[in-house]
């Protein structure tokens, strides 16, 4: 196996010079000229500044700009949107950057085979507005919607509030082209569901953090457009009616459920403390609050279904209190609230964040441990838990003020060390990058880490593509 290089490494003038020599000064730029530009994601992490920025505008331009970094033993990161919060679009230091932005548009919506075709640096909302306007739906939803990107969302698998009925990134798409670390192209852009040729490709290379290739085109699954869509939120007396509440959602909903969001009081309380413009839709506190939606064809049917369903659940006692919306403005007040995070950076700053899965049976006793556990060693502490209970996604957020800086790994600690525990995943939703690295190991066995590397060495043998991401040294 080839020696894999350290990522920090001298920058190289030759390289540039070729790639500009190749691409054109239009296509890459010298730090000089790019002066100013935003380099790190949404993580928080340490970022340097990369030799050159490199924004290709087709396929063609990435497998050159790849091959020449191939030759030489370049490293480069792609960046698409800078959404990620795992650290995984840094640099570690001599990189050349891969910016997909201008590789940005929709080329073709096939309305039989219910199938879009995109180029990667197409923000996820210009995607969804194009299948609504096609009288489809691309079911992906995440908050940062305007600016990621469909590139960074199969690079990472993402999730979202909708996985629950439509499955992650992954279950979203057909095929994809790819570019891999010596310049080769792979992916034919089918758009067949079933496809049993060999080894998938597809699926090995979405949510591999664009460490095996670069990612330039999807084809996206578009889905029936939702005629219906019922939202309630629900007051719950304890765990077990929350976990209740889902299974019979789930029995009894003609539509199913679309999603089933979960937040422990010390979430709800403290966003509606903070938050003026976000009105309280129950009186009274409640052990559990739950947005419940469930989305299909038939209006008429699904209306009456929806609301019967909550009036047994009150009538049982599984529902302490419920809302339902009567209009769309309501449900969007409703996911108003689920939505604050996105106010974090201004609302708590400091905070140290966690995106970690278990089971669905397990949720509730890891919420349990990981609060205990935390108010041991920080009793004054802001903890705020909430998330997607459909898929066993759960968020933590910690923070308490005037902490000392190296706080952060001990609570890291706690939270990761429950995780491993139960069996869990330190990494739910947004990738492993470089914030991850050091627990990675919690998840995964050391076959499974052997297994890994030996993929990223036959595709990769010289570390080119995102070193220093996603697998530890």
């Amino acid at each position: 196996m080839h020696e894999q290089p350290s990522p920090e490494r001298s920058p190289s003038q030759h390289v540039v010079n070729e790639l500009r020599e190749a691409l054109g000064a239009d296509v890459v730029s010298l730090p000089h000229e790019f002066a100013g530009r935003k380099n790190s994601d949404s993580s928080r992490m340490p970022c340097e500044e990369p030799i050159a920025l490199v924004r290709p505008r087709n396929t063609e331009h990435v497998a050159t700009a790849l091959r020449i970094c191939h030759e030489h033993g370049q490293a480069v990161v792609t960046q698409g949107g800078l959404t990620g919060l795992a650290g995984g679009a840094t640099f570690l230091g001599g990189e050349v950057a891969l910016s997909l932005e201008l590789m940005n548009g929709i080329e073709s919506i096939d309305a039989i085979s219910a199938s879009m075709t995109v180029l990667s640096g197409t923000p996820l909302q210009i995607v969804q507005e194009a299948a609504d306007a096609a009288g489809f739906m691309f079911p992906l939803d995440l908050g940062a919607r305007g600016s990621c990107t469909i590139g960074g969302n199969l690079a990472t698998n993402a999730g979202g509030n909708r996985v629950i009925k439509y499955g992650m990134m992954r279950d979203q798409v057909l095929d994809i082209e790819a570019v891999l670390a010596d310049g080769s192209i792979v992916g034919g852009l089918r758009k067949m569901i079933k496809n049993n040729t060999g080894y998938d490709l597809r699926n090995l290379l979405i949510g591999s953090e664009g460490t095996l290739a670069v990612i330039t085109r999807a084809v996206l699954r578009l889905r029936p457009k939702p005629r219906a869509v019922s939202t309630a939120w629900c007051g719950l007396p304890n765990y077990d009616a929350v976990t209740t509440l889902l299974r019979r959602a789930q029995e009894s909903l003609p539509a199913g459920v679309s999603a089933f969001e979960v937040m422990w009081p010390g979430y709800y309380d403290f966003v509606l403390s903070r938050l003026p413009e976000l009105r309280a839709p129950l009186q009274g506190k409640h052990a559990f609050y739950v947005l419940l939606e469930s989305s299909g064809a038939d209006p008429e049917r699904q209306a009456a279904a929806f609301e019967d369903f909550l009036s047994g659940m009150l009538e049982e006692g599984l529902l302490s209190d419920a809302a339902l919306a009567s209009s769309e403005s309501d449900a969007a007040a409703f996911w108003a609230i689920r939505d604050a995070p996105g106010e974090y950076q201004r609302l708590i700053p400091g905070r140290v964040s966690f995106d970690v899965s278990f089971s669905i049976a397990d949720v509730g006793e890891a919420a349990r441990r990981c609060e205990q556990q935390l108010r041991e060693h920080w009793p004054n502490a802001t903890i705020l838990i909430y998330g997607h209970l459909g898929d066993g996604n759960l968020h933590i957020v910690v923070q308490e003020p005037d902490w000392p800086p190296d706080t952060a790994p001990k609570v890291q600690a706690v939270v990761y060390g429950v995780t491993g525990e139960m069996g869990g995943s330190v990494s739910a939703e947004h990738g492993i990058g470089t914030k991850k690295l050091k627990v990675l190991a919690l998840s995964r066995t050391p076959a499974e880490l052997a297994a890994m590397r030996a993929i990223k060495a036959a595709l990769d043998p010289l570390n080119i593509l995102n070193p220093g991401k996603l697998l530890p040294h």
